[in-house]
């Protein structure tokens, strides 16, 4: 197998004012906090688009817009829990599969490379991403069983611990890529347009802060 055979998919919710990112506000508007999230899906976007994948697919909850760039299939996200949504994602896939999540906008091809080169499976049946948030933000399954996912709680801070405990102890042979912050407080914001100024996310964030002493607001960042 090599990563021409791997699925990358992207699980990521359409980024509508009050839907998304509900954790920035405050002190960001559900506005400025939907502009951030896109920006975000579009930096990770981007990056999914310049790795090699048999397939490059957005699992949605909601409906594409204009955000889309094209070579992205899109597929439904299913009903249930985030355990039961990424199970189904992967459950979808031939062959083996790689997901990130739409939280991560400092991502490059260059930081994916391991996961998705010509020796990516190697004596590797799944890769890791941690979070600093205690979760993770990327999982790649040579063989994507549902099983691997479905019942491991979400959103806690063991949940990147007890979901590396379930592919271990189902005896897969795990690999790790760097540990990563998602956005999902305003100081991670911060650290996130920090540590890739150049990404759309940066120059988003960069607009905001901007309009916000425009307009008196900059004390609230």
């Amino acid at each position: 197998m090599t990563a021409r055979d791997t699925t990358v998919l992207v699980i990521a919710k359409e980024p509508l004012p009050g839907r998304v990112k509900t954790r920035l506000t405050p002190p960001y508007t559900p506005e400025e906090a939907a502009e951030l999230a896109k920006a975000s899906l579009t930096d990770t976007l981007e990056v999914v688009l310049a790795v090699p994948a048999h397939r490059r697919v957005l699992v949605l909850d909601g409906r594409p817009g204009p955000w889309l760039p094209a070579g992205i299939e899109v597929v439904p996200q299913c009903a249930g829990g985030l355990d039961e949504r990424l199970a189904a994602a992967f459950g979808a896939c031939t062959g083996p599969a790689f997901l990130v999540g739409m939280d991560t906008p400092q991502i490059t091809p260059g930081l994916l490379a391991p996961a998705l080169g010509a020796d990516a499976w190697e004596d590797c049946d799944a890769w890791f991403g941690p979070a600093v948030d205690g979760g993770f933000w990327a999982l790649g399954l040579a063989e994507p069983d549902p099983r691997l996912l479905r019942g491991v709680p979400m959103s806690r801070p063991d949940t990147g611990a007890l979901q590396r405990a379930r592919l271990t102890g189902a005896g897969l042979r795990v690999r790790e890529l760097p540990r990563l912050r998602d956005v999902d407080t305003a100081d991670d914001a911060v650290e996130v347009a920090a540590a890739a100024p150049e990404s759309r996310f940066a120059a988003a964030l960069t607009r905001i802060a901007a309009a916000a002493g425009s307009t008196g607001r900059g004390g609230s960042r």
